[in-house]
């Protein structure tokens, strides 16, 4: 297959993560006119915001069957289908509860996406340029957020259905995404490994090693705490709160919104960079810049808030998206979909979107609490020690995957955690 071939193969899928990016923040810019217009108690508008995010979680548990029964092309797909329904379900929604079915509808699309999108693209991609095509998956989810932030903007003005509008667009996109898939070939890894687990199961009945296996430990380990980190680190405290955490800071409406499209921005260039750099210095040298990143701006934003520098407090959090999106941002769903055999690789996944997304649910469920229950400096200096931990674990635990085949990542993940070679 041509290299220019694999190329198409790997952005398409990646589109997925643009609809993700766009479907997950989109609603930022619509939920107070909902809020008004339906007269929602906090309780109920809750469930509306936080609907794609339990969709997202359902998602992720059975995406990973999903897409080991159907295969990887078929599940692109119907991704594609789900956005494209709840896009333009979402648009004319009449009441909250039928919002509700439509943005869990779209979580539902979100979870799969996440691991459907990177298995696919790090199952076709070669070793030398897996990292950066994978890493696609992500730079694509920022992009995504971008999109919506400006879309949000240009569309705030157009009259009273406004929020119909910021909703309803996404349907483009994923239209076209739809329309893709079917040029997408199927993975030849899940072809491969698909036929021999049907002669395996002709001659022995059984298969004999599940995925909750000894062998698979590490992996697992691996897969749970770079998902784990990824969310400790308030990363979606800011991308969901960014206008109230600027507000913390001190800033007026139209600088917090202004602030919040700038950290959009700043977002999607860091993004590119460590896109840019993760076959060239590795998925573990990213994580340790990025980890570094996290422990300096995020106690250093803690203490901006203490001393009521607001400026400087803003300017952290700045600092402190931009460490994340160089680091963990770019490499975890690169590292996930890498480290586990591939006839696990698809429930590998599965594990590491379903633990980001449920700490990511329950950040947006806890943090307006704490934002009204505790000082803003308190907040940061938790995330700040959390992330301690998370360094710690990047220097001790975390294999470097750069640059080999996914034959000799699984040969070299079945050890135990204290490195011996197991079977």
């Amino acid at each position: 297959m041509s290299k220019g071939k694999i190329w198409f193969l790997a952005i398409t899928a990646a589109l997925g993560g643009f609809l993700f990016g766009f479907d997950t923040i989109v609603i930022n810019g619509a939920e107070q006119d909902i809020q008004k217009l339906w007269n929602l108690s906090g309780g109920v508008h809750g469930w509306v915001i936080s609907a794609a995010l339990w969709g997202t979680v359902i998602g992720s548990l059975a995406g990973g069957w999903v897409s080991d029964f159907f295969g990887r092309k078929r599940t692109l797909f119907g991704v594609g289908v789900f956005f494209l329904v709840s896009a333009v379900w979402s648009a004319f929604a009449t009441g909250p509860w039928t919002m509700i079915a439509a943005r869990f509808l779209g979580g539902l699309g979100v979870g799969v996406s996440t691991i459907a999108a990177p298995v696919y693209i790090a199952e076709i991609a070669p070793a030398e340029s897996r990292g950066k095509m994978t890493a696609l998956f992500q730079f694509n989810i920022v992009f995504g957020v971008v999109v919506s932030l400006a879309s949000n903007l240009l569309l705030k003005d157009v009259g009273a259905n406004a929020w119909r509008w910021m909703l309803g667009v996404e349907a483009f996109p994923a239209l076209v995404f739809t329309l893709l898939c079917p040029f997408l070939i199927e993975s030849p890894r899940w072809l491969k490994a698909n036929e021999e687990l049907r002669m395996k199961n002709e001659e022995r009945g059984v298969e004999r090693e599940g995925f909750w296996s000894h062998s698979n430990l590490r992996p697992i380990l691996l897969a749970f705490f770079v998902a784990f980190f990824n969310q400790l680190s308030g990363c979606n405290a800011v991308n969901y709160f960014a206008p109230r955490i600027f507000s913390l800071a001190g800033f007026e409406r139209d600088a917090q919104f202004l602030a919040t499209f700038g950290l959009g921005m700043l977002n999607f260039a860091a993004t590119f960079t460590g896109v840019w750099l993760i076959d060239r210095l590795g998925r573990k040298t990213l994580l340790l810049i990025g980890g570094v990143g996290y422990v300096v701006s995020l106690f250093a934003a803690s203490l901006f808030f203490y001393l009521g520098n607001g400026v400087m407090s803003a300017a952290m959090v700045f600092l402190f998206l931009a460490a994340h999106a160089v680091g963990q941002g770019t490499a975890i769903w690169v590292l996930i979909a890498e480290v586990f055999p591939q006839k696990f690789r698809a429930q590998g996944q599965s594990l590491g979107s379903f633990t980001h997304w449920f700490f990511a649910a329950l950040i947006a469920l806890t943090f307006p609490l704490a934002a009204e229950s505790v000082p803003a400096w308190a907040i940061f200096g938790f995330f700040g020690v959390a992330m301690v931990f998370h360094l710690l674990w990047a220097i001790f635990f975390v294999p470097e995957t750069k640059g080999k085949t996914l034959d000799e990542l699984a040969h070299a993940e079945s050890r135990d955690c204290s490195g011996n070679k197991i079977g």
